[in-house]
């Protein structure tokens, strides 16, 4: 299971020209599932990113979490985050979960962050998702669990 966590000023998602989620300052999470992963590591990386804490304080140190922001996540899934690039330039995505398993673990994922308690807004799984986002530093945590 792995994430990339953006630190962002907003971000926007799309499908077909449409906004289907939006969010103001928070993370944009991009996860994707690899074959075996379980509810298991979905709770240990919810709470994990739920609890970050890479907002400055009024020193200036990465102290905060969401939380204390009034930060939201807009949660995306993304196979393409398995891919092996280890041999050749064509990526294998041999290790994806499929993507009935994969769609389980992410909305599984999702509502573990709202127990967690962030506000969460989703994209749309297995879509050709458009996503604008205006990165905040950048910061980019990756989770690989």
């Amino acid at each position: 299971m792995k994430a990339v966590v953006q630190r962002v000023k907003n971000a926007v998602l799309s499908v077909d020209g449409k906004t289907v989620s939006e969010i103001g300052k928070g993370f944009a999470v991009y996860f994707g599932v690899q074959s075996g992963d379980g509810k298991e590591k979905a709770d240990v990386i919810a709470k994990k990113i739920a609890n970050l804490r890479i907002f400055e304080d009024e020193n200036g140190k990465m102290n905060l979490a969401l939380k204390d922001v009034g930060g939201e996540i807009l949660f995306i899934s993304q196979f393409t985050l398995i891919a092996d690039v280890s041999r050749g330039n064509r990526p294998s995505f041999s290790e994806a979960e499929e993507p009935e398993k994969a769609k389980e673990i992410y909305l599984y994922a999702a509502d573990k962050l709202k127990e967690n308690g962030a506000e969460v807004k989703l994209g749309v799984f297995g879509a050709d998702m458009k996503i604008e986002q205006v990165n905040d530093g950048p910061v980019t945590i990756i989770y690989d669990i």
